[in-house]
C-alpha cells in the first residue's frame, strides 16, 4: 500500500485489469446465453403439407426463428468439382492457403505460420426438401454465405511442397521465413445433404423462404440435427459461465486483498493516535504535577518515562538520564539516550 492507505499502482492495475476481463467474459457469455435461449424458443416445423397453411396463419406470413430440416436439391443447375468427377453441389469453396515457418526472435524457434492467398466461393440457388420421397414442400434458402454456421464438406485436398535450392535455404534462414508450401482445398455443400436451417420463414407469394432473422439471432445451416446443434450451444454457455465465475472470484479475491490492507492501515493509524492521545494526556498530567510539586522533581525525572526518579549513571559517557527501568527497556545494543554513545556498564545513583 502506498502512502494514505491508497492501493498501489500495481494493485490498482490488477484490480482494473480483472474487473474489465471479468466484465468482458460475462458480457459474451450473457451473449451466448441469449443464443441458447432463442435456440430453445426456436419453432420446429415439419416440411410438410402443413407448413404453408402455418405461415399463413402466422402474423405478416413469417415465422421469426424456425426450425426446419431437410436435404439439399438444386434448383437450377449444379455446382460440378474441379476435381472429383461426379461430385455435385450448390456451394463449392475453393481455397488456396500457404503454410511456411516463421523464426520468432523473442523465443528463439521456428513456428508454423497459415496464410490464405486465394479463395473464391461458389454458390447457385437450393432448396430443403423432405428426406422421403412423396408430397412435400419445398423451402428456399437465402444467402447461405451469410450463415454464422455453413457446413462444407471437404471433397478435396492436397499439400503441394516448395522446391528449394541450397541458395533459397540459405537466404530463407537469413530472412527468418522458410516457406513449406501451398495447400489446395475444395470445400463443398453436396446435393443430397441433410442440413439444419435455423433461421426466418417467410411465406413470399407461393415461395418458402428460410433467410438470415432479423432480430440478430444467428443464422445456422448446419448438417448436425437440430438436438446436437443445441447441445453444442449449452455447452458453449457453460464454458463461458465458468470462465465469467472463475474471473469473478479471482477478481473479487483482489478487492477484498486491497480492502483488507486499507482496513489494517486504518487501524493501525487509529492505534497510533490513540499511543499519541494517551502520551500528550500523561505528558499534561505530569507537567500539572510537577507544577504542583515544584521544578525540582522534573529536574530529576527520567527523560524516557518522565514519571520515575533518574537512578542509573551510564559509563563511558557518564550521563544521569534514565531509571533502572526504562534502561532495561532499551534495544539491544543498547545506547545513551542523550549522546547515543555505547553503554558500557552502568553505575546505580542513590539520592541521599
Amino acid at each position: 500500500m502506498e502512502g494514505g492507505g491508497r492501493p498501489s499502482a500495481v494493485q490498482a492495475a490488477l484490480l482494473a485489469a480483472s474487473t474489465a476481463l471479468t466484465a468482458l467474459l460475462y458480457s459474451l457469455y450473457r451473449q451466448k446465453a441469449r443464443v441458447a435461449r432463442g435456440l430453445q424458443g426456436a419453432r420446429r416445423l415439419q416440411l410438410d403439407g402443413d407448413l404453408r397453411a402455418v405461415l399463413l396463419e402466422a402474423p405478416g406470413r413469417c415465422v421469426p426463428y424456425a426450425v426446419i430440416e431437410g436435404v439439399v436439391r438444386s434448383v437450377k443447375e449444379t455446382l460440378s468439382s474441379q476435381f472429383v468427377e461426379n461430385c455435385k453441389g450448390v456451394v463449392q469453396r475453393l481455397t488456396l492457403q500457404e503454410h511456411k515457418m516463421v523464426w520468432n526472435r523473442t523465443t528463439h524457434l521456428w513456428n508454423d505460420y497459415e496464410k490464405i492467398i486465394h479463395q473464391r466461393t461458389n454458390t447457385t440457388p437450393f432448396d430443403l426438401v423432405p428426406q422421403e420421397d412423396g408430397a412435400g414442400v419445398a423451402v428456399r434458402v437465402m444467402k447461405p454465405l451469410d450463415a454464422a454456421e455453413l457446413s462444407l464438406e471437404t471433397v478435396y485436398e492436397k499439400f503441394h511442397p516448395s522446391v528449394q535450392s541450397f541458395t533459397d535455404v540459405i537466404g530463407h534462414y537469413i530472412s527468418g521465413e522458410r516457406p513449406k508450401g501451398i495447400q489446395e482445398t475444395e470445400q463443398m455443400l453436396k446435393v443430397g445433404t441433410a442440413l439444419t436451417g435455423v433461421g426466418e420463414l417467410v411465406l413470399d407469394n407461393a415461395t418458402i423462404k428460410l433467410q438470415p432473422p432479423k432480430q440478430g439471432m444467428p443464422y445456422y445451416l448446419s448438417s448436425v440435427d437440430f438436438d446436437s446443434l443445441l447441445q453444442k450451444q449449452e455447452a458453449n454457455v457453460r464454458f463461458w459461465k465458468i470462465l465469467t465465475v472463475v474471473f469473478g472470484f479471482a477478481t473479487c479475491a483482489v478487492l477484498f486483498f486491497i480492502l483488507r490492507k486499507q482496513y489494517r492501515h486504518h487501524r493501525e493509524r487509529r492505534h497510533l493516535k490513540q499511543m499519541q492521545d494517551e502520551f500528550r494526556q500523561a505528558q499534561e498530567r505530569l507537567m500539572r504535577e510537577m507544577n504542583a510539586e515544584g521544578g525540582e522533581t522534573l529536574k530529576n525525572a527520567c527523560v524516557i518515562c518522565l514519571s520515575n526518579t533518574k537512578s542509573c549513571v551510564f559509563l563511558e559517557c557518564g550521563h544521569v538520564c534514565s531509571c533502572s527501568e526504562c534502561y532495561r527497556a532499551l534495544p539491544e545494543p543498547k545506547r545513551c539516550p542523550i549522546c547515543r554513545q555505547a553503554i558500557s556498564r552502568v553505575v546505580p545513583l542513590y539520592n541521599s
